[in-house]
């Protein structure tokens, strides 16, 4: 039992250790491995990817790339290297983030690990959580204090008399009446300096109570004062009238595919693909909702096929989790679902590429020179086995180590 712990011991500071030198190094070279500079780009074999002040600034074979002498280098022969992972769709709720501003950083930086870090995010956005809480610990994370991905954040609106079930009946909700109410919370949120805007145009009231769905005119206020500002807008559809609100208001992205509901119609899969409209699966979340396995499993048939009806018709797919609001951290059940509609580059694309051009991150989700050092090494490569997308060895963010395999 002694040796046990003097083992944890010396892993835990050998990370630290590791974690600080990722931390401080302006240089970072990654060695051997196999890198995929897209999602539809053939794989370079024994590359070198060289990283200076968190920008990749050479991507080549050995005998191309000369490795700068002051370089921390990462041995990556074996393994695959892709560019940063975005998760479209998590929540800073937990416990584990309360007086995040001020809690000591060394728990921070544990639950940062495990759920976030160790699973390749080096980008999420935070689709509803409290932003006095949430943005000390961007702040925190940003000067490197916390090492963990960066944050967006979006503030909710829910519609009159739309308290979930599944929040706490104490908890005080931003509900919107009316057009002008809704109008009033958009500006607020990006006077908060938040990034975006979440819309509840479908509202779960409980197996036995009808969905509060939001009038389209009070959606599409909040949707005109983010657009104005330049900022996205998600949607928790719920059902179909929700989804039908998401069109009719012109909201950006759907946060959830609607499980109890058939495959899109016709005509939403053209208002989709005409008004460029995303779609976050997160069908992991259903396969775990606490109903009998055969519902779990229809309502898991259900969420596949929208996906790939949505993604056929050329619409852009972007992973997220819902991670924070459920626990599921392990992203292995999510790649296995997607795999049911998608191919392996697909889901890598929807990780990587498509994330950056929809939220308009122009130096992000490619490993190119020029781009952000944004990075993942897996132990696998993701075209043998989608499932590798989870076993990751090396998270990197600005060309520092924010999380390393034990």
């Amino acid at each position: 039992m002694a040796k046990n712990r003097l083992r944890a011991a010396l892993a835990l500071f050998l990370f630290a250790g590791t974690a600080c030198t990722g931390a401080t190094a302006q240089t970072l070279v990654l060695v051997g491995g196999s890198v995929y500079p897209s999602p539809d780009a053939a794989p370079l074999s024994d590359a070198v990817v060289v990283t200076i002040n968190g920008v990749i600034t050479a991507i080549g074979s050995r005998s191309d790339v000369k490795i700068p002498a002051d370089a921390r280098t990462i041995d990556c022969t074996g393994k695959t290297v892709v560019a940063g992972f975005w998760n479209s769709h998590v929540h800073f709720t937990q416990g584990a983030w309360n007086n995040a501003g001020s809690a000591p950083a060394a728990a921070l930086v544990e639950h940062m690990q495990t759920m976030l870090t160790r699973w390749g995010f080096t980008s999420v956005w935070d689709l509803g959580s409290d932003p006095r809480n949430i943005m000390p610990l961007r702040r925190r994370v940003d000067s490197g204090e916390v090492p963990g991905p960066s944050i967006h954040l979006a503030g909710s609106i829910f519609p009159k008399g739309g308290h979930p079930i599944y929040l706490p009946p104490e908890m005080q909700l931003p509900e919107a009446a009316t057009p002008d109410e809704a109008t009033q919370l958009a500006k607020r949120y990006a006077g908060f300096g938040l990034d975006g805007v979440k819309l509840f145009t479908g509202s779960f009231k409980g197996e036995n109570n009808p969905v509060v769905n939001m009038d389209p005119a009070i959606a599409k206020a909040a949707v005109d004062v983010a657009h104005e500002a330049g900022k996205p807008v998600f949607a928790h559809p719920q059902n179909i009238a929700g989804v039908d609100a998401v069109i009719a208001a012109g909201v950006d992205a759907m946060a959830h595919t609607v499980a109890g509901g058939p495959v899109y119609s016709t005509e939403q899969l053209a208002r989709f693909r005409q008004q460029g409209i995303a779609l976050i699966p997160t069908l992991s979340l259903f396969s775990k909702l606490p109903v009998g396995p055969d519902i779990a499993a229809r309502l898991v048939t259900n969420t596949v096929n929208q996906l790939k009806a949505f993604s056929d018709n050329g619409g852009p797919v972007l992973f997220g989790t819902d991670v924070g609001f459920t626990t599921i951290y392990d992203t292995t059940l999510e790649f296995e679902l997607m795999r049911r509609a998608l191919s392996e580059r697909q889901i890598l694309a929807s990780l990587t590429t498509n994330p950056a051009r929809f939220f308009k991150a122009a130096k992000k989700g490619r490993v190119e020179q020029g781009f952000d050092a944004d990075l993942v090494v897996l132990d696998g490569d993701l075209v043998t086995d989608v499932r590798n997308l989870a076993r990751v060895a090396w998270t990197i963010r600005a060309g520092k180590v924010i999380y390393q395999k034990p």
